[in-house]
């Protein structure tokens, strides 16, 4: 991973409860391959990380306000997990409809662990073949996706995989997802 995302900004849509590791580490990849990165969340100033969803682990600053940024101004999406973070997403009008926004433009969606409930929520899985954290496989399945269990998952647009144990895999993964991207599908 070099320089394969210059110019390329990534929307990662989180709120309380996200797992920091899930944030940061696939955040740090797309930051070493060159892209720009903003955090997109449900309240603004900061939200509240968590390690192993039990243990506080610090804070990650809000960049923009979900009601404030614009689909088009970004060239991929990331949805990290950690289970309060997308229940809390899922949960919000404005968040599930800028998922399903995003994911109409066929730009590259990545998520991870409990990330893809989000994604069931915005009725974008129908069809698509998706793996995340066990606990959310039979929502995806109820919302229409075909689940398996995998390392990293390519479905087209989506890049999915199961769990922190999965990232070192996950990151080169969405990098070479957001950077192979078809003509015309970033922004």
């Amino acid at each position: 991973m070099a320089h394969e995302l210059d110019g390329k900004r990534i929307a990662i849509m989180a709120a309380d409860g996200v797992e920091r590791i899930e944030i940061e580490e696939p955040r740090g990849a797309l930051y070493g391959a060159g892209a720009q990165s903003d955090v997109i969340s449900i309240h603004d100033g900061e939200i509240q990380a968590r390690q192993w969803d039990l243990n506080a682990a610090g804070s990650v600053p809000v960049d923009k306000l979900v009601s404030e940024a614009r689909v088009e101004d970004y060239d991929a999406l990331f949805l990290p997990g950690g289970t309060m973070n997308p229940d809390q997403l899922r949960m919000n009008k404005d968040a599930v409809a800028w998922v399903k926004a995003f994911v109409e433009t066929g730009k590259p969606v990545a998520a991870l662990c409990h990330g893809p409930w989000t994604l069931a929520e915005a009725d974008v899985v129908r069809g698509r073949r998706l793996t995340s954290w066990p606990s959310i496989r039979t929502d995806l399945r109820n919302a229409g996706a075909e689940v398996v269990d995998m390392e990293v998952c390519i479905d087209g647009q989506f890049t999915t995989s199961r769990s922190p144990m999965d990232l070192p895999a996950f990151c080169p993964a969405i990098v070479d997802q957001f950077a192979s991207a078809p003509a015309g599908a970033m922004a």
